[in-house]
């Protein structure tokens, strides 16, 4: 496990990262007084918990948090704070807890003991797919960059379609619905499917396309998704649907109405 401690204060940073080294022997601590510092080391190693003062100068821990969210949707963050009102951000941060300064190991142990995602249990998969909100693809924290924008969506169809077999012509369209010759269209999906394969191949994650003839799909056993974990799990899971689903796209508009009756038939069986 690796554990960042951002704080201004050195007295405090160095009493923090005390505590966690007596109750977390075995995890790595990082410590940083600025949150550019933080952020540069976070996008070269993967973070699996935070403890970020709330008020760093250049960028309060609230933004220093959102960013590291980005780079690991399941980083574990723990805001700490002169102010009781803090709270109400680190809610809207979706953060996994909150602590008031000077720190106590209590409060150390208490954080560590309630992470919202338990070390071990997350991040099994190389590849994260978040669909709540803004559709993106994380290969090891990363956001995967593709050479062509439409590559991405043919992804994002693919999850959609949650690992059923989806033709060309239905891929086309999803992409570009009655726009333009198809005979067009055909010939610019196959430049996308190349620029998808080698993208993945040079990530090592061919296994994630499951390719025949005239069709792909997604293997959802590769993958880890908001979207998958929800809909198995509900209000168990660690993602939770909130009305906003790939929305980027004006195709998923459509499939708001069917996660938006889940939720309703969720609510009257509770």
């Amino acid at each position: 496990m690796t554990i960042y401690v951002v704080e201004k204060n050195e007295a405090i940073r160095k009493d923090v990262s005390g505590m966690l080294e007596k109750v977390c022997g075995d995890a790595e601590i990082c410590s940083f007084s600025d949150s550019p510092s933080a952020l540069a080391a976070a996008r070269k190693n993967r973070v699996d918990v935070a403890y970020l003062d709330d008020k760093l100068p250049e960028m309060d821990g609230l933004l220093l948090g959102q960013y590291l969210k980005d780079l690991y949707p399941s980083v574990n963050l723990v805001l700490m704070t002169r102010k009781k009102d803090t709270a109400f951000g680190a809610m809207s941060l979706r953060a996994s807890g909150c602590i008031m300064l000077p720190p106590e190991e209590t409060d150390i142990r208490t954080e560590q003991r309630e992470l919202r995602y338990p070390y071990g249990q997350t991040e099994k998969k190389r590849v994260f797919v978040q669909t709540f909100g803004n559709f993106e693809v994380f290969a090891d924290g990363v956001p995967i960059q593709f050479k062509y924008s439409k590559t991405k969506e043919i992804l994002a169809v693919l999850i959609n379609n949650k690992g059923v077999q989806t033709t060309n012509g239905e891929i086309i369209a999803s992409l570009w619905e009655d726009d333009g010759d198809p005979k067009v269209k055909s010939s610019y999906l196959s430049n996308l499917r190349q620029d998808l394969q080698n993208t993945l191949a040079d990530l090592g994650l061919t296994g994630i396309i499951i390719k025949q003839r005239g069709s792909m799909a997604i293997a959802k056993d590769q993958v880890e998704c908001d979207l998958y974990e929800w809909l198995e799990k509900k209000k168990a899971s660690r993602y939770q649907y909130l009305g906003d689903y790939m929305n980027q796209f004006g195709w998923a508009e459509f499939v708001h109405a069917e996660l938006d009756e889940i939720v309703y038939m969720e609510e009257d069986n509770a």
